[in-house]
């Protein structure tokens, strides 16, 4: 590890205990805090998510300003399980609708610019088991108490089942070594791919946003060459539990992953953008192609709306 990323690691990783709520409330002063839950299918835990936010971080003390939750054309009843829970819900759709919308996450995060209004936006995935207000508080943070911190990603255990520390495996197959290969700076992230992180509004609308699972790996590879390594930092918020994806799926996330990465690299372009998998069928094993994420949406600041909005 370089020397600059260990003395990174001392100087820009906490816990979440670090920063008790009456030492942020003291802090926040007139900035604004925006909580975005991207929700595609997820009737099952965003309730509980909403709620513990609202309860502990909107009733009982002041800290967040807007919850939103930005559904992507579920099919369950997420919405109205959000809606009642307390959050705003908006359809991807509604927002921008100028522009067409394509499917991926990182399409759902680029256009929750628009439909909210906080200098500090954290991103919670809507997946989230047994959720603490943590992992909120804790991100918003530095944010808060440290003028000089833009972007605050959330580390965490990541257990898969019964074994502890076993999720995550993206992030150890493809993710961390092409940080420590390509980025070294980067190789004190934790987790690197995780979707719970905070940044200055003022920096996320500089940046481009790979539309698909990419988007994590792309933002925090844009945000150490836009304000460089020592604005960028993360906080211990415990363990994260979640729905896991299968194998297969964990794939199709690797190439998306790869391919911005390349993108970073060289500034190119796939010459074949796209992964085959294979799945056992009647007549033995069949292909099954796949298209990998080749579209990123420009920063939002380029955008004539976006820049109305900030100008009114």
């Amino acid at each position: 590890m370089l020397d600059e990323v260990e003395r990174w690691l001392a100087r820009r990783s906490w816990a979440a205990a670090d920063r008790p709520l009456d030492l942020l409330l003291s802090a926040k002063r007139s900035t604004t805090v925006s909580v975005v839950l991207p929700a595609l299918n997820e009737e099952a835990t965003v309730g509980e998510i909403v709620t513990v936010i609202r309860r502990e971080l909107m009733e009982a003390v002041p800290l967040v300003d807007e919850l939103v939750v930005v559904d992507s054309g579920s099919s369950d009843r997420t919405t109205e399980v959000a809606a009642a829970a307390g959050a705003r819900v908006v359809h991807r759709d509604a927002i921008l609708p100028r522009i067409p919308a394509v499917p991926g996450k990182g399409e759902v995060l680029w256009r929750s610019l628009l439909a909210t209004s906080g200098d500090i936006v954290c991103f919670v995935d809507a997946d989230l088991r047994e959720f603490s207000a943590d992992f909120v508080s804790g991100i918003v943070g530095p944010l808060l108490t440290d003028p000089d911190v833009h972007f605050v990603k959330a580390m965490y255990d990541r257990p898969l089942g019964d074994r502890a520390g076993q999720g995550g495996r993206v992030t150890e197959l493809v993710a961390r070594p092409l940080l420590n290969l390509h980025w070294p700076q980067l190789a004190g992230f934790v987790q690197p791919l995780g979707g719970e992180y905070a940044a200055r509004r003022s920096l996320l609308e500089r940046l481009p946003f790979p539309v698909g699972y990419g988007v994590e790996l792309g933002l925090l590879v844009d945000a150490l060459h836009t304000v460089g390594l020592d604005a960028l930092a993360q906080v211990d918020v415990g363990s994260r539990k979640h729905r896991h994806q299968d194998g297969q799926a964990l794939g199709r996330m690797a190439a998306a992953i790869y391919r911005t990465a390349q993108l970073r690299l060289s500034r190119g372009h796939l010459v074949r953008p796209a992964l085959t998998q294979f799945e056992r069928g009647e007549g033995g094993f069949e292909p099954r192609t796949y298209a990998v994420d080749t579209e990123e949406r420009p920063p939002m600041r380029e955008i004539g709306e976006y820049a109305a909005r900030r100008a009114a």
